[in-house]
């Protein structure tokens, strides 16, 4: 078999980069460094889940025959245990099948953005990007955040995470659109119903290394005081810079680094990134399939509902899988969510 099932070729790819860390200057470029590292470990993990599969196959394959040779209760029901593992197995292993597109391997930027209403969305922002952090942790991505500003009263207004790990732009890249919140607000002294909306925005971190020429007069700088309101990787600093791309109206943050100097380069990616995403779209005439941008963050235009109040529930509204978990789903166990949309969208 080739592609993901071929051994060899999985064995030959983890030569390569590991002839490649055992370069002197392997890690004078950290982050490249801990990108091949973090590729090696997952081919390995690959590899062993590869080897595993086949030997409990054989198993099954051994406990079956013997089977036919002799009726054994106790022979059957640990036939049944070694086909149940093997099947979960392979499904994990499946799911690799499905990072298929040309930037699922990348990392990527989470933005998150509240609709109107105030305090109601700015609570929602700040409750899907805890979901999307601790989603992170569980899968072992790591994350930064990049820019964070505080709600007035509660929540955010805004945020972007940078999320790292392999596939961690094909695990999200279907998270582009409005998520809905259906609850019982904390903030009403009458306890009524309400509905908030937020927005979410995924982008693909490009190799820095991509050529977009971009203009200095083509720029607007700001730099203002930070006001994050705390989480992974903020710095409080009075050097935040926000950087708007006048042609495209594209807006980016950064706020985490601890000089003015860093966070603009940091900022600079960012709109790389998004100008080279752009411009592909424009080559390839896919500009809202990839970029995906809501402009109505309202009703109508949710891509999935988290419903709280009068019942639990959370609903993709375009793949129609759903689960009555909701508060496991809000910490972060979203997984079986994201797999599915890979299948279906």
């Amino acid at each position: 078999m080739g592609g993901l099932f071929d051994l060899d070729e999985k064995n030959k790819q983890i030569k390569e980069l590991e002839t490649l860390m055992e370069a002197s200057d392997f890690w004078n470029d950290v982050a490249k460094a801990n990108e091949i590292s973090s590729k090696v470990a997952a081919l390995k993990k690959e590899v062993s889940l590869l080897k595993t599969l086949e030997e409990k196959l054989n198993n099954a394959k051994e406990m079956l025959s013997l089977l036919e040779m002799e009726n054994d209760e106790g022979l059957l029901k640990e036939l049944e245990i070694e086909l149940n593992s093997f099947d979960k197995e392979f499904k994990d292993l499946e799911t690799q099948t499905l990072f298929s597109g040309e930037y699922d391997s990348l990392n990527c930027y989470l933005e998150i953005n509240p609709g109107a209403g105030g305090t109601e969305s700015c609570d929602w922002a700040y409750m899907l990007m805890n979901m999307y952090q601790n989603f992170c942790n569980k899968k072992g991505f790591i994350y930064d955040v990049i820019e964070e500003q505080a709600g007035d009263e509660a929540g955010i207004k805004s945020c972007t995470l940078l999320i790292k790990g392999l596939n961690a732009y094909g695990y999200l890249r279907n998270e582009n659109g409005v998520h809905r919140l259906v609850r019982i607000s904390p903030f009403d002294s009458n306890k009524r119903r309400h509905t908030s909306f937020a927005s979410v925005i995924i982008t693909p971190e490009f190799d820095e290394k991509v050529e977009i020429e971009i203009k200095e007069s083509d720029l607007k700088v700001d730099v203002y005081r930070s006001s994050g309101a705390g989480g992974q990787s903020v710095n409080t600093t009075d050097s935040a810079v926000r950087i708007t791309h006048l042609p495209t109206k594209i807006v980016v943050t950064c706020q985490n680094e601890r000089s003015q100097i860093q966070n603009k380069a940091q900022a600079m990616n960012i709109l790389k990134s998004k100008l080279y995403q752009l411009e592909l779209a424009r080559q390839k005439e896919k500009v809202e399939k990839l970029q995906n941008k809501t402009t109505d963050i309202n009703f109508g235009s949710q891509i999935r509902s988290y419903v709280l109040e009068p019942y639990k529930m959370v609903k993709d509204h375009r793949t129609n899988y759903e689960t009555s978990n909701a508060d496991a789903v809000l910490n972060g166990d979203i997984e079986a969510i994201l797999e599915n949309n890979l299948r279906i969208l």
